[in-house]
């Protein structure tokens, strides 16, 4: 999703100057955004099938709300998405410039809207709104606007969409840093490495404040507990530290050789620097989240990352400002072997909201074990988990041969005249 906005920037660029070296930038990033749309199709449908097979009684009880947003995804956005990008790769010629790029715009919003409609089933499970339980149990939808315009959704699917913009700028600059340092396809390079560090920079920032902060802020006024957990904190403080590194020893209730901010944590979340954080222990144990640790490990991981990325982001953009980015081998080193990060911090990101949110499948209405398949043993669901993982595992395989098989190949190599190189140079 985050490649879509920058195949737009690519196109706009492509419609202001007339210049066809970012027609061909754009077809090449196409032809990759083509290769994670097929793979993301065949690896999300078995999850639409989950629903059914793994979580029945979930599904039963709310199906009536989340199929919704769910249903809206597949109808909406996906078809729009998947009816552009055909005509994106393979319709440029009959569209003209213009029709292509509202082609690359189509692709954009088909993708980013079935981010919303994913993004908003998911914040409806951690802060239901706009529903009424019925007389036979089922949950009902009350308000189709208040599910869609939850504020949980609003600021989670900002969030989310930052971090796919990030993963798309650093795949980009990566790619880029690549043909810069073997010095081949190298207008290309700088191209891919000014648009993924520009637009990464600002969404790195993004990501911080003040998308970052109100997701923050909101686990704080309606997960207190998850907040607790996230943060290592057993104990009410008033001032509470902001952990930077640290252990935490879910046995004895306390955090192992702590790093901290001192009163960060309280200032962040309350805007007070003395201002009292409930700790774990006001809480009862059923309550707590099932795996503390993981999820303190994969906030801070997600958090250390982000702020790894920020600091990248303004180091090139500095370095691209004095006109010095393209010959410094170190930062072009740096943006290469960042690329996996995103993804990383990603997972992690998911991993702190999904079991941040245990014991609860529906915050504060449904648990976790009353929503799934009775009927389904735990080795049916270890089966089919281990069956996936290895699927998966080849897909990611064949993926990363198509996406080294397509920067071997290049932007088109040799279709680009020495003039058309001088007036690229000239601008960048």
């Amino acid at each position: 999703m985050g490649l879509a906005l920058l195949l737009v920037y690519l196109k706009t660029k492509a419609l202001r100057t007339g210049d066809e070296h970012y027609n061909r930038a754009s077809r090449f990033w196409g032809r990759i955004f083509g290769i994670n749309f097929a793979v993301g199709v065949i690896t999300g449908i078995p999850m639409e099938f989950q629903f059914g097979t793994n979580w029945a009684a979930f599904s039963k009880a709310a199906g009536g709300v989340i199929g919704q947003t769910l249903a809206m995804e597949g109808v909406f956005s996906f078809f729009l998405e998947s009816s552009f990008l055909g005509l994106f790769l393979l319709g440029e010629k009959k569209l003209g410039r213009i029709g292509h790029w509202l082609s690359a715009f189509l692709v954009f919003l088909g993708s980013w809207l079935s981010g919303y409609f994913i993004v908003a089933t998911d914040a409806w499970m951690q802060h239901p709104t706009g529903y009424r339980p019925s007389p036979n149990g089922e949950i009902e939808l009350a308000s189709f606007w208040d599910l869609l315009l939850n504020k949980w959704a609003l600021w989670q699917y900002a969030h989310t969409m930052l971090g796919a913009v990030q993963t798309g700028c650093f795949v980009m600059a990566a790619v880029g840093a690549f043909y810069l340092l073997t010095k081949r396809d190298e207008i290309y390079g700088r191209t891919f490495v000014k648009a993924g560090v520009l637009v990464g920079a600002i969404a790195a920032l993004l990501q911080l404040s003040p998308t970052g902060d109100m997701q923050g802020r909101l686990v704080a006024n309606h997960q207190p507990v998850t907040l607790a957990a996230m943060e290592g904190v057993f104990e009410s403080q008033r001032g509470a530290p902001l952990v930077i590194l640290g252990q935490p020893d879910v046995e004895k209730r306390k955090l192992d050789n702590p790093f901290v901010i001192p009163n960060m944590l309280s200032f962040l979340t309350y805007r007070q620097w003395r201002a009292d954080v409930n700790g774990l222990s006001d809480f009862p144990q059923m309550e707590w989240p099932d795996q503390i640790p993981l999820l303190y490990y994969s906030y801070h991981v997600m958090v250390g990352l982000g702020t790894i990325f920020i600091a990248v982001m303004l180091v090139a953009a500095l370095l691209l400002w004095r006109g010095t980015l393209y010959d410094s081998r170190w930062m072009l080193w740096t943006l290469m072997l960042c690329v996996p990060l995103p993804y990383i911090a990603n997972t992690a990101g998911w991993m702190t909201a999904e079991l941040g949110r245990q014991p609860w499948l529906i915050h504060g209405v449904m648990r976790t074990a009353q929503g799934i398949s009775p009927r389904v043993a735990a080795g049916n669901a270890w089966f089919t988990l281990i069956g996936f993982m290895g699927l998966y595992t080849v897909l990611g395989i064949l993926w990363l041969f198509l996406f080294y098989r397509e920067i071997e190949i290049g932007p088109e190599p040799g279709a680009q005249t020495p003039g058309e190189d001088a007036a690229v140079l000239a601008a960048d």
